[in-house]
């Protein structure tokens, strides 16, 4: 994958991106989305769509990483990076073993990312940045 990748696919399916925090917001809504998408490809028993999705949310696991700042994040991106390398460990078994499970991990791992997100980043996520 470029670098950046996943950055000019959701930059592009918004209007306008109003900070660097309504974009990650925008990266966890994709894995959620994605990972729906994936699920009924599995379900479905359709390879092809199983595969695209897996590799979309693999996709935006890699941009998040890629965007972690050691310096100013510390234990945070640290964190991140083991819980996001997780994911895509997890993506890839699911894609072996047809395991939607391993999925809904994924989706509840993320949701609870997004619910943290929102929290400490309230007023970026409004447009109303300071």
């Amino acid at each position: 994958m470029q670098k950046g990748k996943a950055y000019g696919a959701y930059a592009q399916s918004s209007a306008s991106v109003e900070s660097p925090a309504k974009l990650v917001e925008m990266l966890y809504e994709g894995i959620l989305r994605f990972s729906a998408l994936a699920k009924k490809g599995i379900e479905d028993e359709d390879i092809e769509k199983k595969i695209y999705y897996i590799n979309r949310i693999t996709d935006i696991f890699a941009e998040l990483l890629s965007s972690l700042d050691y310096e100013r994040g510390g234990e945070v991106a640290h964190y991140l990076t083991g819980l996001y390398t997780h994911q895509i460990k997890l993506l890839t078994q699911a894609n072996v073993e047809d395991d939607v499970t391993k999925i809904d991990t994924v989706v509840r791992v993320t949701r609870g990312l997004l619910e943290a997100w929102r929290e400490v980043h309230p007023n970026e996520l409004l447009g109303n940045a300071v």
